[in-house]
């Protein structure tokens, strides 16, 4: 039986929304990659935020990238340029699912969409679908919108960037959402363990944003030999960074999925602000990302970290 996704022609242009953090917008680089290579002759064009600007530009994907600046509804201005940013193309794949993207629909004039929009022509219709881990549900979404295949991606692209250290060492990630402190362990105990990975010949080097500096100088106060690299790396060297790295330790935050998409073995940290079975990173082999999960991130002690980094 031929159905309907087969019979339709080729769409010339496509439009992927992503949206979201820097977690949610690496647990979608397979579905990005699969959408180009179902689409090879497509002009692709990204809905993003600025903060993926640079990410997005340097992979292999898109052809065009669009910053979504997330206006209110009574910002005339800002709604026009949103409406023409999402109009003219034969296709959409609406990757964040929310409920600000799925009223895009509307406003792109109803193009064929994969999504969850009301009526949306390749609606993702699974009803369990909010129960699904990220990549999961993203494979199955666009398996409904006749993608059949959603493999690992090809980050070779990433790997040579960022700073290039001779040492042997590890990333340490003791950041994440500054509105959900629950979700950070207490910096003392990311020093403790820089200390341990110090004494076995292992550089600490602490990741993050210019936000997590007080973090890293609190841990640097534990391990003076520790590297502290806050503030210093995009998100491309960043990815090369972990792609170097024997080891990453952090908080439930998106420099742990690039590392883990990168091929570095994680031990990330959980408390129960997030759902790992929904949430966690996948890593590209088994056993390549240890969870580690607590009610309250005041109750894990250093010696179950330690235990874990093997």
């Amino acid at each position: 039986m031929v159905t309907a996704v087969q019979c339709a022609s080729a769409p010339a242009r496509i439009l992927v929304i992503k949206l979201g953090a820097l977690g949610d917008f690496v647990q979608a680089f397979p579905a990005f990659a699969a959408i180009r290579a179902h689409h090879p002759d497509a002009a692709i064009t990204l809905l993003s935020t600025r903060p993926f600007l640079e990410l997005a530009a340097a992979s292999p994907w898109f052809d065009a990238i669009e910053i979504d600046t997330r206006p209110k509804l009574f910002d005339r201005r800002g709604m026009d340029r949103l409406r023409v940013a999402l109009r003219g193309f034969d296709q959409v794949y609406d990757l964040q699912t929310s409920n600000r993207s799925s009223w895009y629909y509307p406003l792109a004039g109803r193009p064929p969409w994969s999504g969850i929009a009301r009526g949306a022509s390749l609606l993702h219709a699974n009803p369990f679908r909010n129960e699904m881990h990220t990549r999961t549900r993203q494979r199955d979404q666009l398996r409904m919108a006749g993608l059949p295949d959603v493999p690992s991606p090809d980050l070779n692209w990433l790997a040579a960037r960022g700073p290039m250290i001779e040492d042997d060492y590890a990333l340490i990630v003791p950041g994440a959402a500054p509105h959900r402190p629950g979700k950070r362990w207490a910096a003392q105990g990311f020093g403790r363990v820089a200390s341990v990975l110090a004494d076995r010949g292992v550089l600490p080097v602490i990741v993050g944003s210019t936000d997590d500096a007080p973090l890293a100088h609190v841990i640097r106060e534990a391990c003076p030999e520790a590297l502290d690299l806050t503030g210093k790396t995009s998100l491309p060297d960043l990815a090369g960074l972990a792609a170097r790295a024997s080891l990453a330790i952090g908080n439930d935050t998106g420099p742990m999925h690039l590392a883990a998409a990168m091929g570095a073995r994680c031990v990330a940290l959980f408390s129960s602000e997030s759902d790992p079975g929904l949430t966690a990173p996948l890593g590209m082999r088994p056993g390549q990302v240890t969870v580690i999960r607590v009610n309250d991130m005041a109750t894990l002690s250093v010696d179950r970290v330690v235990s874990a980094l093997g």
